[in-house]
């Protein structure tokens, strides 16, 4: 089977999402993670329509990809103006980008309403474009806006409008479901009909507006289609593109079809949240194939047989995209969690140890008390390593006192936190300010311990959850913390519960930093 080219425009049409914009310098970075990928397009912007895509395409020649072409975006030329003087296409071709872009009303609708131009006269628009460009540019594809919603309207003038792609010379036709409300029984059907009339070869752009984009894209590789366009973890306006993350490994492991090579395939999750990162998002820890809970299992039955056999509840093997299976531990969890978490973390327990019985029943009757440890897999080793006599107590607090104080109605409030601990046989009273009293603690906290323990300056605070939990007591109910910390070696999370949002933030604090203090342990251990 013939290979299917990936197109993506994460950097074009997926900025025009809701609270996504990228620097320049981004989305070089961004062309840089898609080519190591094997991304065979980047589509990188409109370069006749602001100054920063003008950049990004001067920017990009001075950039070396190993395989990636760079294309630039625009539209057929305004009505009664020839190409050579449309400052749109000038401006493609003036980009020296690999290939252009250009999209063509195909939807009666459209030409009538929009343009207000006779139907005829759109058809020479979208020939006198692309014959232009392909006079002035290695390659060109056309995308056919709106082309499924102008197909159902008027069958036939839809055609006409490939039909004068085709004789213009594109490389290539891209049929787009731009609304996104295609369905995919009537996305197959059209696709077998275009097929009828038009040899050059097609794509899909698909939107999600009707949450088929992957679903639409998919089945128009199975009708044929040779060029699949879509974003990055589905960013886009509205509803999003389709999702390149889903449709890449359903084009490889489901369909078997050749459009990356394996080992590209793997770098898929961290290219995923690579582009989550620069656009200052959370990633979607439920996204298929790429998020933290793509493989992750809770029910006790699911661990017990994805340890014997993981296809049993795991569609494909996640080290496929770069992802892992976890085992999550939760009131649901049965011994073979308990088993599962202790090899993750490379502690030593038997199914028949009285020790992995008690540490079940500890999480069952803390997480009746409100914690959670699916976000907290630190809070969780040290548990374990609790109950197994294996947790070294580095150092004990001897008490702390936080203080919030007000001292003007316009002021903002002033926080400060003493704390007083013991490492070994000495002690370290001392006082902190912070951004608020959680702050004021964790500063006062590791101030008293950096002294002991330098590593602990390398230590940041990443997120912090406060999450009141239902117990029908207005402010007197229990508050759950969860906190993320990391070093430059990794990330973690902690948990803490308590009435007291201070107390539940303490014990979070404490295990992150017992956490890290552990952790340096094992890595500085020679190994045996």
């Amino acid at each position: 089977m013939s290979l299917v080219k990936l197109y993506d425009t994460t950097l074009r049409d997926g900025t025009q999402a809701e609270d996504i914009s990228f620097l320049v310098e981004d989305k070089i970075r961004i062309a840089h993670k898609l080519d190591e990928c094997g991304i065979h397009y980047i589509e990188g912007g409109w370069p006749g329509s602001n100054p920063k895509d003008v950049a990004f395409f001067k920017d990009i020649k001075k950039e070396k990809l190993s395989q990636a072409k760079i294309a630039a975006f625009g539209s057929t030329r305004r009505a009664k103006i020839t190409p050579d003087k449309d400052q749109n296409l000038r401006t493609l071709v003036d980009s020296k980008a690999d290939a252009a872009t250009i999209f063509g009303k195909t939807w009666d609708f459209h030409v009538h309403e929009a343009l207000r131009i006779p139907l005829e006269e759109n058809l020479e628009l979208i020939f006198d474009s692309l014959e232009f460009l392909k006079k002035n540019m290695p390659e060109v594809f056309y995308d056919a806006e709106h082309f499924f919603d102008g197909y159902k309207s008027n069958p036939e003038y839809a055609i006409k409008t490939l039909q004068a792609a085709q004789q213009a010379g594109a490389d290539c036709i891209i049929l787009c479901d731009t609304n996104g409300g295609s369905m995919p029984y009537e996305i197959a059907a059209i696709v077998d009909e275009v097929k009828k009339h038009i040899k050059t070869p097609l794509g899909i752009h698909a939107h999600n507006d009707g949450e088929c984009a992957v679903a639409n894209s998919i089945i128009s590789v199975q009708q044929g289609i040779v060029h699949v366009q879509g974003t990055i973890n589905g960013f886009g306006e509205r509803c999003g593109n389709a999702n390149l993350c889903s449709i890449i490994p359903a084009l490889k492991v489901k369909m078997k079809r050749d459009c990356i090579s394996d080992a590209q395939m793997k770098t898929l999750r961290d290219l995923s949240r690579y582009v989550y990162e620069l656009a200052n998002l959370a990633p979607n820890k439920h996204q298929p194939y790429v998020g933290n809970s793509a493989f992750a299992h809770k029910g006790g039955v699911h661990v017990s047989a994805i340890q014997r056999h993981p296809e049993t509840y795991e569609h494909m093997r996640p080290e496929l995209v770069g992802n892992t299976t976890r085992v999550l531990v939760s009131d649901l969890s049965g011994r073979a969690n308990i088993l599962a978490k202790a090899t993750e973390f490379n502690i030593n327990l038997d199914s028949k140890d009285p020790v992995t019985l008690e540490i079940l029943e500890d999480i069952k009757s803390m997480e009746n008390r409100g914690y959670q440890f699916e976000g907290a897999e630190a809070s969780f080793e040290l548990l374990m390593k609790r109950a197994l006599g294996t947790h070294r107590k580095f150092f004990s607090v001897i008490g702390f006192r936080v203080i919030d104080e007000k001292r003007t109605e316009d002021d903002q409030p002033i926080s400060e936190a003493t704390i007083k601990v013991k490492v070994g046989g000495k002690v370290e009273h001392t006082a902190s300010e912070g951004h608020g009293p959680v702050n004021a603690l964790d500063n006062a906290l590791r101030k008293a311990l950096e002294k002991f323990y330098p590593k602990l300056k390398d230590v940041k605070l990443h997120d912090y959850k406060v999450r009141v939990l239902p117990a029908g007591q207005g402010t007197a109910s229990s508050i759950r913390v969860l906190i993320e910390s990391g070093d430059k070696e990794g990330r973690w999370g902690t948990v803490g519960v308590s009435s007291n949002v201070i107390e539940a933030s303490y014990q979070a604090l404490v295990d992150a930093i017992e956490f890290k203090l552990h952790k340096d342990e094992e890595t500085a251990a020679p190994k045996k």
